[in-house]
Formats: C-alpha cells, structure tokens, sequence
C-alpha cells in the first residue's frame, strides 16, 4: 500500500489510569468527596456488586458514584468534575514528554510527518477535560454522564469499557473521531487517514488487552506499562508479552531518557522511515516507467 499525502499521521494511544497515572482517576479527585478512605475496599465492593448484579463493571462504579453522590452535601455537578481534573498525579515525565516527542521529531523527519496523541479511557471524560495535560491530546475519549439544565448527572450518557476501546481505534483509523459519525461503513485501507502501521497503543494491564489485539493484529504496535516496585502489574505485563499479545513492556516512566520513551522513539522512527521507503519505492517505479 503506498502512503497518499494524507496518511503521514502516526497516532500514540493511550489509556490513562495506571498507564499515565499511578492510580485511578476516581481516587484523586470524586472518591474522597464521597466519603471514601480507602479506595481498595471501594473497588473490591464494585468488583463484589457488579457479579452480584451480572453488570458491567464500568457502568456499575458510574452508576455508584451518583448513588453516592446524593448522600453528601458538596454540589456534584460537571464543573465539579473538570475542575477535580488538577487533582490528577503522573508517572515521572510525564509533563514534559510530549514536547519532547514533538521536537525529537521535528529534528528526525521535520514537518513531514505528525504525531498525534490520544487517549482510550473507561474512566470519566468529564474528569479528563480538566487534567493539565489536555492540550496535547487531539482526542479524549471517555466515560460520560448525561447532566439535566442544573448540570446534574442524572444518568450514564457513554461506557466505554475494555472491549469498547477498540471503537475508538477504527474511528482514529477511519477518521470518524465524531462519535456521531458511523465506523461501520466500509473504507478501503488506502483512504483511512491513520493506517493502524501508523498507531501505538500504550496500556497498563489486561482492561487494554481487546485494544492491544486489535492494534497488533492490524499492524500497529503495542506496549504494556507497570507501576515501579509493581511486581503483580510486572508479572501481567510479563504474561502479554510471553503470550503474544504486545510488542514491548517497560516500567512506566516517560523521563526523556527511560526505557519507555526510547521504545516509543524507536517505533516512530521505524513508521517514519517505513513511510519514506513507500514513498521512495513510489518515486522509483514510476521514474522507472518513464525512463
């Protein structure tokens, strides 16, 4: 497949709790407005209520929140959830990675090929509009609610839980980033604005399995993160790489000269320079046929 001149887009996906955060968005910011202390126990009573019901488990801790929300006095209200986004901490690196991507290539292949950054996450998009890394993200991609005209979550708008990530990346892939615009719609690969050769998928563990399949399987590439001194989430990520289902693992720590950001530097290297090879071979045939 030769590249046309719009297919000079790499996309770097990632998933945010526990792959740009150390831990859940919900812990630094609405669990302990509810009363929550300790958020191990929180999760485990989802894990428990969400078997109970034969629910998922991502509509079930939404649905919680606002359960919750009605026993305590502080206002919970969308500003209140963007404005809890500041709260958010990350990984080492993390405030000054992507720049630092920008400019390594910029000097590696100029302004011929962009990166662009998104983020697949099943946590709160509401939370994710207010985080300070926002500006770098050209999508956001979450969970949301649907708020009534006092700006109230009344019920669950959007889940996007582990398999629906994969949504997200053929939308990336197609273009279709609106999501009230169809993916279903056939699309030859040629006219797809981000080829999935083109896409990096960076998650934590085995919520971003379904989206490390369909990345790999179609030609992208995908790495698996773990906390430092993490030696469960080590040992998971140890799992998907013996099974096959990423390329690369790595602690998680995006500091310019870590182990994980020169995987990611690598792999862009590598997509740019497999873009300038189509695009030479391009040059070639057809210098060819006229001489």
């Amino acid at each position: 497949m030769q590249p046309k001149p719009k297919q000079r887009t790499i996309a770097i996906v990632y998933d945010f709790d526990g792959t740009l955060t150390p831990k859940a968005m919900q812990e630094y910011t609405v669990l302990p407005d509810l009363n929550v202390s300790k958020a191990k126990q929180f999760w485990k009573e989802m894990d428990e209520g969400r078997k109970k019901t034969g629910s998922d488990k991502d509509l079930y801790w939404m649905h919680e929140i606002l359960r919750r929300a009605e026993g305590v006095d502080k206002p919970i209200n969308r500003k209140y959830f963007v404005d809890q986004g500041s709260k958010i901490k990350y990984y080492p690196g993390v405030a000054k990675y992507f720049n630092h991507i920008k400019s390594y290539m910029q000097k590696k292949a100029g302004k011929s090929i962009i990166v662009k950054h998104y983020i697949v996450s099943s946590g709160l998009k509401e939370i994710l509009d207010g985080v300070s890394i926002k500006k770098y993200f050209t999508g956001i991609y979450g969970s949301e609610f649907h708020y009534d005209k006092y700006s109230k979550p009344v019920f669950v708008k959007n889940v996007i839980n582990d398999t629906m990530k994969t949504q997200y990346l053929f939308r990336i892939n197609k273009g279709k980033e609106e999501l009230s615009e169809s993916i279903n719609s056939y699309m030859p690969e040629e006219n797809r604005p981000i080829p999935f050769n083109h896409i990096i998928y960076v998650g934590d563990g085995l919520t971003d399995v379904p989206a490390m399949n369909v990345t790999k399987k179609n030609g992208g590439y995908a790495i698996a993160v773990y906390k430092p001194r993490d030696r469960k989430g080590k040992n998971t990520c140890k799992e998907l790489l013996e099974a096959g289902r990423v390329h690369f693992i790595s602690k998680a720590d995006y500091t310019a000269d870590s182990n994980l950001v020169s995987t990611i530097k690598m792999l862009l290297v590598l997509i740019a320079n497999n873009i300038r090879f189509e695009d030479y071979r391009k040059w070639a045939y057809q210098h060819h046929l006229k001489g």
